[in-house]
């Protein structure tokens, strides 16, 4: 993301450059049980964290993989309940399309005692938004910025999701930009499922192989 687009809107998190020993990868447009259970199995394999930015249609679809996040220790986020591009959506619909998306997202957790029980650490899903196309007017930002929620954007996006991108393409969008402090953009869809089984192992072999940390995004309320 180029560094003017980011000091333009300084307000909405673009990275974590004050983190020399850690990266930030996030999942966009889950989950689904083609592609979801198998990124966490990734994941767990490297020890590693991330963050993943829901579609609430997906969770009330799916709720089991959605608490599966949740209790391997992941964090969640808000991709809007029906993904809209906030663009071509006036902004009281987008807004209550957020707010019915966290709504997904508390019915779903309250379903298992267990993480009731470790509310503390998944509060995220009431303050992390990410716009999804990138795209959200800066009214309806600053409506939700009102309400609690921090607009998390990113420095490096994979295109994972781009047909015309090609799986080595695709690794060196990532490998190439890569840096302590990063957040990269993955996507837990179909549409992204060719590319990401290709690159997802070979980025987090290479983090191994700096001895960083992959990291949950947690802010401070």
């Amino acid at each position: 993301m180029p560094k003017f687009v980011q000091r333009f809107y300084p307000e909405r998190i673009w990275a974590f450059s004050e983190d020399k020993a850690s990266v930030y990868i996030t999942f966009d447009d889950g989950p689904i049980p083609e592609v979801t259970p198998w990124v966490l199995d990734e994941l767990k394999k490297h020890n590693a964290k991330a963050t993943f930015f829901c579609i609430g249609e997906n969770i009330q679809k799916h709720p089991g993989i959605f608490r599966r996040i949740i209790l391997e220790g992941h964090s969640v986020g808000n991709h809007t309940f029906n993904h809209l591009n906030g663009w071509k959506t006036k902004t009281s619909e987008y807004v209550e399309n957020v707010e019915k998306a966290g709504r997904q997202m508390e019915d779903s957790r309250l379903f298992n005692s267990e993480i009731v029980n470790r509310q503390s650490k998944i509060e995220n899903h009431k303050s992390l938004l990410r716009p999804p196309y990138g795209k959200i007017t800066s009214k309806q930002a600053k409506i939700l910025q009102k309400k609690g929620f921090k607009v998390v954007m990113w420095d490096i996006l994979s295109y994972d999701y781009d047909a015309t991108v090609s799986e080595e393409k695709c690794l060196q969008n990532v490998l190439e930009n890569l840096e302590p402090g990063s957040v990269v953009v993955f996507h837990d869809s179909l549409k992204a499922e060719k590319n990401l089984r290709y690159v997802l192992p070979k980025v987090l072999e290479f983090i191994a192989e700096k001895k960083w940390f992959c990291k949950s995004i947690i802010l401070n309320s």
